[in-house]
């Protein structure tokens, strides 16, 4: 049985959480890192833009929430802005699965609807159109490499990188979202959802969610997870990568034609920047 890396639960700043993901795919695909799994939190509210999004709102560069400015990083990978408040985020490395783009999201995401099923919560693949493109919230649709309840409530949002064979899938799952900020950022109403558990905030996440998903991981996968923090030498390196990631993210964000190119990769369309003008 193959052993992959699970890395504890840690709560960091949001670029530092992108510099960890960004470094665990490059050292695997140097074959230098095994395949790895780890599930974090964030240490104040971020808005987490994806790596192609070139429209977003200028008013987020100013949001507070109680008295904390709200974050913004760029992810390495693709989608929509997510709001990380109230939520647990997920990440799988490996380059153990072939396939199409949509149906490796899809093989990945087994693991999280076999936990939640676990936990009395079905879970199914969204559908969206083309209004994807136009919308800067990432809950705002639900593709089909998202995972939606059966009211209808979009539970986890995911998004993927992929250098060589070595692919980089990470999520957020929304466990208690603050309605006030989520329509501040976004200027809709947050959906309801009542999860069937008492414990709330950091023990549901220790003691239910991640416990759930964490076998579910093994299970799915065929895999023995090693529980291994982080090192010294590797808090290091990330550090210097933290500050790389936070010189990047001045530096603006990239065009509509990566934009468009990403949802056509997914969803095998041809939709086009002159669509984008004149829908």
């Amino acid at each position: 049985m193959e052993n992959w890396r699970l890395i504890p639960l840690l709560q960091a700043s949001g670029t530092m959480q992108m510099a960890i993901d960004e470094w665990l795919l490059e050292q695997h695909r140097l074959g230098k890192h095994p395949p790895a799994l780890r599930f974090y939190t964030w240490s104040s509210p971020t808005i987490s833009l994806g790596y192609h999004q070139r429209r977003w709102p200028a008013s987020w560069q100013q949001l507070t929430w109680r008295d904390m400015p709200v974050q913004l990083v760029r992810r390495p990978t693709g989608g929509r802005a997510v709001l990380h408040q109230g939520d647990l985020t997920y990440m799988v490395v490996t380059s153990e699965l072939m396939g199409k783009r949509l149906e490796v999201y899809q093989k990945i995401c087994e693991f999280l609807i076999e936990g939640w099923r676990s936990l009395g919560i079905n879970l199914h693949y969204g559908t969206a159109g083309r209004g994807y493109i136009h919308n800067p919230n990432c809950f705002g649709t639900a593709t089909g490499a998202d995972l939606v309840t059966a009211e209808g409530y979009k539970l986890i949002g995911s998004a993927q990188l992929r250098r060589g064979k070595a692919i980089l899938q990470h999520g957020s799952i929304r466990l208690e979202p603050d309605a006030e900020l989520f329509t501040q950022v976004f200027g809709e109403a947050v959906l309801p959802i009542n999860l069937p558990f008492t414990l709330q905030g950091n023990r549901l996440i220790h003691t239910v969610v991640v416990d759930a998903l964490t076998k579910a991981a093994a299970d799915c996968f065929g895999v023995e997870l090693e529980l291994q923090p982080l090192s010294g030498e590797e808090w290091q390196r990330l550090k210097q990568l933290e500050i790389e990631l936070i010189e990047k993210n001045e530096e603006g964000f990239d065009t509509a034609e990566e934009v468009i190119a990403e949802y056509n990769q997914i969803h095998s369309t041809e939709f086009t920047v002159e669509n984008l003008k004149n829908d």
